[in-house]
């Protein structure tokens, strides 16, 4: 088996396979969170992973929604970018005992997941208005808003503070 199921033979079925995909991987998201708000130590970082969270959980409601605007099953689909991306991020944070180092690998870990959100949610936005679907394409770039703005939330803890304190940590 490719990329992709062998029931994807159109680009309605390319379209629907991405929704389960991005549904999927926001499911998962959901489960990985906790684990990084609890491994997290800076507390603007658990901050910004609580409310990401909250944030996630309300996406999921937002595609199920889609899925029902689009007459479609709510269901998702195997995401192995997601899995890897989370699978990665657990493996380094295992590896690091260091809490300033910790919580730099963690903004780094989050953001790839934010980054894999944009480009899905991006192209599911396009796709929506080129199959004349702009009431979905509303919904979804809801989303892509929110994950744009928790990208941007990551990035400036990172610069602002968390890299800094890291760099800082030298070996014994």
């Amino acid at each position: 088996m490719g990329l992709f199921t062998r029931d994807i033979q159109t680009f309605d079925d390319l379209y629907v396979h991405q929704l389960q995909d991005i549904y999927y991987a926001e499911h998962q998201i959901t489960k990985a969170l906790p684990k990084m708000i609890e491994k997290a130590t800076a507390p603007e970082l658990k901050n910004a992973f609580e409310s990401h969270l909250r944030e996630t959980e309300g996406q999921i409601e937002r595609l199920e929604r889609v899925f029902g605007q689009l007459g479609l099953e709510i269901k998702g689909t195997t995401c192995p970018a997601i899995e890897g991306i989370i699978k990665e991020a657990n493996e380094v944070a295992g590896e690091i005992a260091d809490k300033e180092v910790l919580d730099a690998a963690l903004v780094a870990a989050g953001q790839s997941v934010e980054h894999y959100e944009i480009a899905r949610y991006g192209t599911l936005i396009a796709w929506s208005r080129l199959l004349g679907r702009d009431d979905v394409a509303q919904i979804l770039d809801e989303t892509l808003a929110e994950e744009k703005g928790a990208d941007e939330k990551l990035n400036a803890l990172s610069i602002d503070r968390i890299n800094r304190r890291a760099a800082a940590v030298q070996t014994a």
